[in-house]
């Protein structure tokens, strides 16, 4: 009975096998690149094919130095290294020290012949672009029913909005019939009047992306009146239908949130707005009042009625303050006159007679002032306090006129 190996064992075997294979030491391999992956240790891994068959290839951040170029899906290049078997999991792959550009692949050249035409036919340019609504409420995706891209869009969107209505069509994404699956897909979706439509799916080689590049593809996203965006692969695969979509998604994911509007933001917007509304419309309202508090006090100065009645107090001053004038004027007429009536008592022919003197008067009523002009035999009148007396004069006797001297 033969040996019993492990398979450790046998991978041992092998792996000393290619080690003692001199060509396989030092080989250079011409093949287009596919799948190319950059990985964050700076590690490039990615395939090595031809029309019949493939080879797994990496080149370590230690051997970039012997890259000169950015290595890209679809070139065609030439690779020198060491083709040697990984034994952990008993698969060989080639060890790149170098790598040189031999021309470009078969697909690469038809991606750019198409890029370039349909550039040329204006399919690319900005005025075609649509705006991607900012707060869609249905949102269809064209993508396959299982796989990562589906999962990844379902979870996004339930975690920024719960009320957001995914719409799917199951397209198939990669191999025969793929691109008339998505056009399908695009189709049917743009017929039923969504918000925004993601197609797309998650990574893989230059091959399981091609359907992405057909033409038919292309021709149905910019037909497409409900705004497309495209999330084919991951960031660093880049594909026709990126360039015609109203916007390029760098992964399904970030398409989701994308198209998608986060409910808990809009949420806290919305309160920070009705915030700021509010305040505002209180700073409004208390202007508003400030203001009409002072046309009230302007209208309460200039009040028609206040103004009667800062009248009518006037008046009732005036009044009061003539009557107080009115009052001392009679006054002092009221001692004028008093005084004045005291002298004219004193002169009173009145008060004279009632002290014994007489009023003498001729027959002509002439008074008589002087015994002169009075001869014998006239008739007087001589008025007392009591009453007149008529009499006649007997005789007349002068007096001698009596001078006052002043004492010196």
């Amino acid at each position: 009975m033969a040996g019993i190996y492990s398979v450790s064992q046998v991978n041992s075997y092998i792996k000393n096998m290619f080690a003692q294979d001199f060509a396989l030491s030092r080989i250079s391999v011409r093949g287009e690149v596919s799948n190319c992956k950059y990985h964050t240790s700076g590690h490039i891994y990615f395939t090595l094919k031809d029309k019949t068959g493939t080879l797994a290839a990496v080149m370590f951040a230690g051997q970039r130095r012997g890259l000169s170029f950015q290595l890209q899906e679809g070139q065609q290049v030439v690779v020198t290294g060491t083709v040697d078997v990984y034994e952990r999991d008993g698969k060989y792959q080639l060890y790149a020290r170098k790598i040189e550009q031999d021309g470009q692949g078969d697909l690469f050249l038809r991606f750019q012949k198409l890029r370039d035409q349909l550039e040329e036919m204006g399919m690319f340019a900005p005025e075609y672009k649509q705006p991607i609504p900012r707060y869609a409420r249905t949102v269809g995706v064209v993508t396959a029913s299982t796989g990562a891209a589906i999962r990844d869009i379902m979870n996004i969107t339930a975690r920024r909005n719960p009320y957001v209505q995914l719409i799917l069509y199951p397209a198939l994404v990669q191999g025969a019939g793929a691109a008339a699956s998505i056009v399908r897909g695009i189709q049917t979706l743009d017929e039923m009047g969504l918000d925004v439509l993601i197609v797309g799916r998650g990574g893989g080689s230059i091959e399981d992306l091609w359907a992405f590049n057909e033409e038919i593809v292309a021709r149905a996203i910019f037909r497409c009146s409900t705004p497309v965006i495209s999330a084919v692969g991951h960031e660093t695969d880049v594909t026709i239908a990126d360039y015609v979509a109203d916007l390029r998604a760098p992964t399904p994911s970030a398409a989701a949130e994308l198209a998608v509007f986060d409910f808990g933001q809009f949420e806290a917007q919305l309160r920070g707005a009705k915030e700021l509304l509010a305040r505002g419309l209180k700073r409004k309202i208390d202007g508003v009042r400030y203001q009409t508090e002072q046309y009230r006090l302007k209208l309460r100065l200039h009040d028609p009625q206040r103004q009667i009645n800062e009248k009518r107090q006037r008046l009732v001053s005036a009044e009061d303050e003539l009557k107080r004038l009115m009052e001392r004027r009679l006054s002092d007429c009221r001692h004028r006159l008093a005084l004045m009536s005291g002298r004219l008592h004193g002169q009173s022919p009145l008060e004279k007679l009632s002290r014994g003197f007489g009023f003498i008067t001729d027959e002509e009523g002439r008074r008589v002032d002087h015994a002169a002009s009075v001869r014998p035999g006239d008739r007087l009148s001589i008025r007392l306090a009591d009453g007149q007396i008529e009499a006649r004069a007997e005789q007349t006797e002068l007096y001698e006129k009596l001078e006052v001297q002043e004492e010196s």
